[in-house]
């Protein structure tokens, strides 16, 4: 059964969000079913894909899921034109790594690049285009508070969060005209299961002016707001769901935010 406190906005759209097998990027596959959706479940693990596939489809929603490595381009083109007439993207997907610098070597870099940044850019050359000769669509970027506060062990993750934010921005100038929203979401610590909760219950308790990390579907929640007509004067953004941000204070511990 569909919640029926969720407003069924998106009735006839079709959404691709990649990522959507776990955490933020499962949240938001199901809120956006949930509001009407047709879901297009992008993973790597078929398993998982079915099962959100079927979490989606029990709750009397629409979904279908599609393998890609995104790390390879070809597979991220494939993935563009596999998903067919898509009307909002959402680019979740993402690999994460921290640690000293020194310590990332060059092939973990051209990966994480690869992943994070090539792929969502891939995407959009083939569903931007498209969205704009219908005259219409909406584009999501997952972003992170690593990419706008500097903290250790974060920079390469923290640059490729940045360039999402920056990519957002650039194509909600190139594609307005053409009736397309484009805007970036920035968590701090979210449970995505990614990590110990522990962890995470200490990071949100140290890190943000809540005193606690995120559940996914406060994210997702977001997105289905940006995604819907009650986010149609919202492009360009780049918007915090952080839990706040307190005061730096000189005995934080190194790599303490777990940014999604």
């Amino acid at each position: 059964m569909t919640n029926p406190a969720v407003i069924r906005d998106l009735q006839g759209k079709v959404a691709l969000v990649t990522g959507a097998t776990s955490g933020i990027g499962r949240a938001v596959a199901v809120q956006l079913a949930a509001q009407g959706a047709t879901v297009v479940v992008h993973g790597r693990d078929a398993a998982r894909g079915a099962a959100v596939v079927t979490e989606i489809e029990d709750a009397g929603g629409s979904a279908r899921f599609v393998s890609a490595d995104l790390s390879e381009p070809a597979e991220a083109l494939r993935l563009a034109n596999e998903a067919g007439e898509v009307d909002i993207l959402v680019n979740n997907a993402g690999v994460p790594w921290f640690g000293p610098t020194e310590k990332l070597d060059a092939e973990t870099l051209d990966q994480l690049f690869a992943a994070n940044v090539q792929a969502p850019y891939l995407l959009v050359t083939v569903l931007g285009p498209k969205m704009v000769e219908r005259g219409s669509g909406v584009i999501i970027n997952m972003a992170s508070r690593a990419g706008t506060i500097g903290q250790p062990d974060s920079s390469a993750y923290g640059a490729t969060k940045a360039a999402l934010a920056s990519f957002a921005r650039s194509w909600a100038s190139e594609y307005a005209p053409g009736g397309v929203r484009v805007n970036s979401v920035s968590p701090g610590p979210v449970y995505t299961g990614a990590a110990n909760r522990e962890l995470f219950d200490v990071s949100g308790s140290t890190t943000t002016l809540l005193g606690r990390a995120a559940e996914p579907s406060e994210i997702a929640e977001l997105v289905g707001y940006l995604t819907s007509p009650r986010g149609s004067y919202i492009t360009s953004a780049d918007i915090a769901i952080d839990g706040g941000r307190p005061p730096a204070r000189p005995d934080s511990g190194r790599s303490a935010l777990l940014t999604p």
